[in-house]
């Protein structure tokens, strides 16, 4: 019987932590966080990394927009190193959404073939909800050597951006994205502190379901934060909340317990 693709992935040969000393001469890919948006929060090792290999994988939008990579740029000099777009599909059809990874998987399987480290840049951190994820344990279990370079997770810069903590020393931390959490009302009553990520896409029903709750004077919200349009509110409770609605994909909503 064949092995799972995470069971392979498993098995497979990490990357070795300086690129270009991985042996059988093939490539190794690395899976890069680069944080939400403030090129000061990529880490030393991401920077490292992304200076040494000569090829950078960033995920692309329909409309051509590359933020990872953008947010990468204004922390490491990419002069002279290939850039590679992959192209990922956000339609809810399963079919679409792997076709959309095969491919990408195709685009850097090439250049590890070819013996080229391949580094790519993925917002926030790798663990996490990642783009990065399909393609790092497709690849490993093809026998092709990975690795995953943490970055600051959205809501841990939203906690700091808001200049509050998420947990005491006991607290429970719920994580949840809410664009597929199907019962929120479930998810908030989950004891302890509760993170709705990709929130953008149910921002009406989230703030619907927190005032329903009575939570929304407990909640918090920062979408784009430490992008361009960065929007903080300490409080879903008021007329600003209404801003939120607009203010674009990359939203993170805090609630806490009261």
């Amino acid at each position: 019987m064949e092995r799972p693709m995470a069971e392979k992935a498993a098995a497979a040969p990490q990357a070795g932590t300086q690129p270009g000393t991985n042996k059988a001469g093939k490539g190794a890919f690395y899976a890069v966080g680069v944080g939400p948006g403030d090129p000061e929060l990529l880490t030393l090792k991401a920077v490292r990394l992304l200076e040494a290999c000569p090829v950078v994988a960033a995920p692309r939008t329909a409309g051509g927009r590359m933020v990872a990579l953008d947010i990468t740029r204004q922390a490491v000099d990419l002069a002279g190193k290939e850039i590679l777009p992959l192209d990922f599909s956000m339609s809810p059809d399963p079919a679409k959404r792997a076709a959309a990874q095969q491919a990408a998987a195709a685009l850097v399987r090439q250049k590890l073939e070819a013996g080229l480290d391949v580094a790519m840049v993925n917002i926030g951190d790798v663990s996490i909800y990642a783009t990065c994820s399909y393609l790092l344990e497709q690849l490993a279990a093809e026998g092709f050597a990975t690795a995953r370079v943490a970055g600051v997770p959205s809501f841990c810069a939203a906690a700091a951006r808001l200049n509050t903590s998420l947990t005491g020393i006991d607290t429970p931390l719920h994580i949840y994205p809410a664009a597929e959490e199907e019962d929120l009302s479930a998810a908030l009553g989950q004891p302890g502190t509760k993170i709705l990520m990709k929130s953008a896409r149910r921002l009406p029903a989230v703030l619907k379901a927190l005032r329903a709750e009575g939570l929304a004077g407990r909640s918090a919200l920062v979408a784009n934060c430490g992008l361009p349009g960065e929007l903080a509110l300490s409080s879903l409770d008021g007329p600003d909340a209404g801003a939120a609605l607009d203010a674009g994909y990359f939203v993170t909503v805090i609630v806490k317990e009261g």
